[in-house]
């Protein structure tokens, strides 16, 4: 037989704590020939991300390979010398992170990141690669093909940049690439063209992934077999059809079962409420390019509004409008029925502390130097006036708000946590600042399925026990069912449709809202194909990658 492209024996990687080594991964095997795609699944901590970068023999910082072998090729990487390893990496084994906006140096242009692997590697002119380069952006559907990449990662939305991401991974033709988490930050109908675009490239280069998801229904279409992991150990590994069909392990069978948290309907707003938030008729634009359209909704007390669509649809945009980061060209925003002032410079202290948000990415967005106590804390001093002791106190009072036990993570700094944990501290400290509406911007797309329903869960009973009314801006429509009262679908800076959740979910929808739920990956690993030739699409390569 073959040997297999990658091969893994007896895997064991330890994690450093206070002088203590931790085991992470404990004795995995793995086996992945060429032109195949391994799905690796499991909830936050399970060792996915892991052993994904031990495929490439490099380890975390604080980590270390305490037993077993890693052969890429027949060439074993555990103690492989720098040189060995830079010779691969980037060229025949590639890595597309999770978390563009904390993978990209955001001092350089896209495409000079693009083009440094492969003229540092020999395998294209710094001319060709960038030709190449929007050529790839051109197939992976990103705006503005020939422009896009002499952009700074800054002037690019999340999903435009870990679409970049992927095209910088792809720019060698590598035999094996390590994707983690890849369509996290993308809305559902670019991730129907990315996913096939991966697809596409691993048929057409015979090119071998490992990949990294908490997305059940993306996996399925995907992945050729499926590994599952819980807490460094393997649970099962089947064939893909097998392993949706007839799990073995119970274990297996709850992933399979998660989602399914749905808040019940709420009674219809009162005809004289006034809203908490009102957005009036926005015009917003960057620079001479208009990028809101008169947009106007309102956002009752206690209710939770979710402003879905792809990216640059403009649902940041309005976030943006709303907490006065973006003044409009015209239009309004009201608290209370009172108008703010557009510029956040020019409201109060009081006025800022009633609308707070919850961003995206945990990671880039908590200050990894202060601890979870000086991150909470700083609201608390700067909004309530609270110091020493009753800061404590309050910042105590959070974290047993958001279910996290203060002994233990007070003093522990955000490289300490998971992603869920470090989302709730995201959530915390929106909530140290006491305000009345809360925006949430993709709160649970970089969670695995079982953290993200808890990540639901917890803001649901915030809400109810405190009052709060929140803007929920997502491309999950999962998200919308199990926690949305109110719809908002956006398209190309404008409001193409809104309404009670039951309504929006009820066919007759607009063309655009049909276009959005029916993109919705399902758990059949015939979707994606069927999905496409209905569309129209016979070939996946020509349509969404093209021929590279």
């Amino acid at each position: 037989m073959t040997q297999p492209l990658l091969k893994i024996r007896g895997l064991k990687i330890e994690g450093r704590s206070d002088e203590t080594w931790t085991p992470i991964i404990n004795g995995i095997d793995l086996d992945l020939n060429r032109g195949d795609v391994l799905g690796l699944i499991g909830e936050s901590g399970a060792g996915k991300s892991t052993l994904g970068l031990a495929a490439m023999g490099f380890t975390r910082d604080g980590c270390r390979i305490s037993a077993g072998s890693v052969e890429f090729d027949g060439i074993e990487l555990v103690n492989a010398s720098a040189a060995v390893k830079r010779a691969l990496l980037g060229k025949r084994i590639a890595y597309v992170a999770q978390s563009a906006a904390a993978s990209f140096n955001p001092a350089h242009r896209l495409i000079d990141q693009h083009t440094e692997g492969p003229v540092q590697h020999g395998v294209m002119s710094r001319a060709e690669s960038e030709a190449d380069g929007i050529e790839l952006y051109r197939k992976l559907r990103l705006p503005n093909a020939d422009d896009i990449g002499f952009r700074y990662p800054h002037q690019v939305s999340g999903g435009q940049l870990q679409r970049a991401m992927t095209a910088m991974a792809m720019s060698c033709r590598p035999d094996l690439i390590i994707f983690d988490e890849p369509t996290t930050a993308l809305d559902v109908t670019t991730q129907i063209e990315v996913l096939a675009a991966i697809r596409d490239i691993v048929q057409q280069f015979d090119t071998a992934a490992v990949y990294i998801t908490h997305d059940l229904a993306v996996v399925a279409q995907m992945a050729d077999r499926i590994k599952v992991l819980l807490q460094g150990d393997e649970v099962e590994e089947a064939d893909t059809r097998t392993m949706l069909s007839a799990p073995t392990e119970e274990y297996t069978k709850s992933l399979w079962a998660v989602r399914r948290f749905q808040r019940p309907a709420k009674p219809a707003i009162p005809a004289d409420a006034t809203p908490v938030v009102s957005v009036r008729g926005i015009t917003a634009a960057y620079a001479a390019t208009t990028v809101l359209h008169d947009i106007s909704f309102d956002m009752y007390a206690g209710r939770t509004v979710a402003v879905v669509g792809e990216s640059g649809s403009g649902k940041s945009t309005v976030a943006r409008c709303i907490t006065g980061l973006l003044p409009p060209k015209s239009g309004a925003i009201e608290f209370m029925g009172t108008a703010l002032p557009a510029d956040y410079r020019k409201r109060s202290k009081d006025q800022l502390r009633q609308i707070q948000m919850i961003y995206q990415m945990a990671d880039t967005a908590l200050n990894p130097r202060k601890t979870i106590g000086q991150i909470i804390g700083r609201p608390v001093e700067f909004y309530l006036g609270l110091k020493g002791a009753k800061r404590r106190a309050r910042v105590e009072d959070l974290l047993n708000l958001i279910e996290l036990e203060p002994k233990i993570y007070f003093d522990r700094l955000p490289s300490e946590l998971s992603g869920g944990q470090k989302q709730r501290i995201g959530i915390a400290r929106a909530l140290a600042a006491e305000p009345q509406f809360i925006i949430c911007d993709e709160v649970t797309s970089a969670l695995d399925q079982l953290v993200a329903e808890g990540i639901l869960k917890l803001l649901a009973r915030l809400q109810d026990e405190l009052g709060l009314t929140y803007m929920v801006i997502t491309h999950d429509l999962a998200t919308v069912r199990a926690i949305a009262d109110e719809m908002v679908v956006m398209k190309d800076g404008r409001v193409v449709e809104q309404g009670g959740k039951e309504q929006m979910f009820a066919p007759p929808h607009h063309p655009y809202t049909d276009l959005l739920l029916s993109s919705v990956p399902e758990m059949d690993p015939d979707w994606l194909t069927c999905l496409l030739e209905e569309r129209g699409v016979d070939n996946i390569g020509d349509a969404a990658v093209g021929k590279m």
